[in-house]
């Protein structure tokens, strides 16, 4: 099994933990946007390779790890939701980000100016959220553990304006995947 990806993406980072809590055997093969584009169709990372089987998304590389390993992925329509709340968050942190970065002014269209308030607004409701401070975590709570990771890493989050989320933060970066799976410094 072969999983590709960066070790900054907060997605990969997931599918990284699923993998070292499953005990499957799998390579790390990291990659950067140029080899993504052209190993995967939607051109970003992870991507799982494991014999004839190629998967293209974290969500559908997550399950298949969960099932192969013989423990639960999403198991009702509440974790779903705040699962795909937390995945919409991340995106539109992610676009955001991105286009910072490539010298858009996201304050000067009506578009990116939504996104921000949708980041706002998942982000007041997850903070609603009654977290673990210790583990073990399900992946609901570890998707969340990556994208707050990496948002604070990336600057794009102040997680002091969210009591609740930073203190799971705290936590959940104690836990012996997660550390494992940081990324370098």
């Amino acid at each position: 099994m072969k999983l590709y990806g960066s070790y900054t993406s907060p997605f990969v980072r997931h599918c990284r933990i699923a993998l070292l809590e499953s005990t499957l055997d799998y390579e790390f093969i990291e990659t950067d946007q140029v080899a993504s584009a052209t190993l995967s169709p939607t051109k970003r990372v992870p991507l799982l390779q494991d014999g004839e089987l190629t998967l293209h998304d974290s969500s559908a590389i997550l399950r298949y790890i969960r099932n192969k390993s013989d423990k639960p992925f999403i198991e009702g329509a509440v974790e779903l939701d705040q699962y795909c709340l937390i995945n919409t968050a991340l995106d539109s942190t992610i676009n955001l980000f991105f286009l910072t970065r490539d010298g858009v002014d996201i304050e000067q269209f009506d578009y990116t100016k939504r996104q921000a308030q949708r980041i706002d607004s998942i982000l007041t409701e997850l903070e609603q959220l009654k977290l673990p401070l210790n583990g073990p975590f399900n992946d609901v709570q570890l998707r969340l553990g990556c994208y707050l990771s990496w948002a604070v890493f990336r600057q794009r989050i102040k997680i002091a304006d969210y009591p609740r989320l930073a203190l799971f933060l705290t936590s959940i970066e104690q836990d012996p995947c997660f550390i494992e799976t940081a990324p370098p410094v």
